[in-house]
């Protein structure tokens, strides 16, 4: 389950909060306009339609996501520090949700007892990683535990952003396909990389297996679908000036809602 964050136990850095929470937000583009005519277009069309119908125009919401190990922290921390975004994170969140005394947490004891735990009481994330990357049935079973809680807190605190007349804000999710979260954005970007870049830092930044590696990449949407679903593709397959450049590029020249734009 992606949201966990890596059960591997890799951190996930907090610069800007709202309450508890990461900056990484998500928006609904269309809060202004009828519930039927949203689910008529989708987000890469929402700003042109608020700008035909003649509504002020709704906030930049970027939406970032990619495969595991392909950059998306690298892009989002660029976005926080150079442009200084404010910046929802999905994993935070899930972090939130398994916290000790939680609901969530509770559920995942009772399923797993409290071998899931670690000495003191959190909860044991390398553990879990092994169970539900081997055994697709707990990874769905843990998605229903935890999605709702994430997009409820995203949608709570992107609201808060909107409210403060944010006009670009960015939303990380890693699973923002499979989650089915496109209604909180207006922007899809996709960080990308070669299979074999993808695989090589994933092994070295959990210290895992080629078959760990592999497990974790063939759980979620491959690369090549969200690409296709992307506004915007970055590719992270050069140096680290060149993604950089890229992301400047594509913060500076917001895309087109007909086409993609890969700015690799």
């Amino acid at each position: 389950m992606q949201y966990l964050a890596y059960p591997d136990g890799s951190p996930a850095s907090v610069k800007t909060t709202i309450g508890t929470a990461r900056y990484r937000i998500g928006f609904h583009p269309a809060a202004k306009m009828s519930t039927s005519i949203a689910g008529d277009f989708p987000p890469t069309q929402l700003r042109k339609v608020c700008a035909m119908s003649g509504q002020a125009p709704s906030p930049r919401i970027i939406g970032l996501t990619g495969g595991i190990g392909m950059g998306k922290t690298t892009v989002s921390d660029y976005l926080d520090k150079t442009y200084q975004l404010p910046i929802l994170d999905a994993d935070i969140y899930a972090r939130e949700a398994v916290q000790p005394g939680s609901i969530v947490l509770e559920a995942i004891v009772n399923r797993y007892q409290s071998k899931i735990l670690l000495l003191d009481g959190t909860l044991d994330r390398r553990q879990l990683g092994e169970i539900i990357f081997t055994q697709p049935s707990e990874r769905i079973w843990l998605d229903e535990q935890i999605h709702p809680y994430v997009r409820q807190a995203l949608s709570r605190d992107r609201d808060r952003l909107i409210q403060h007349s944010h006009q670009t804000i960015v939303l990380v999710i890693p699973l923002l396909f499979e989650a089915q979260m496109t209604d909180l954005i207006t922007e899809i970007w996709v960080v990308s990389c070669s299979p074999d870049q993808q695989i090589q830092r994933l092994m070295q930044r959990g210290a895992l297996s080629l078959e760990q590696a592999n497990a974790r990449i063939n759980s979620q949407m491959a690369i090549a679908e969200k690409r296709d679903r992307a506004d915007v593709v970055l590719e992270n397959t050069s140096t680290l000036e060149d993604l950089l450049e890229q992301v400047d590029r594509a913060i500076d020249h917001p895309f087109s809602p007909n086409s993609t734009k890969s700015y690799g």
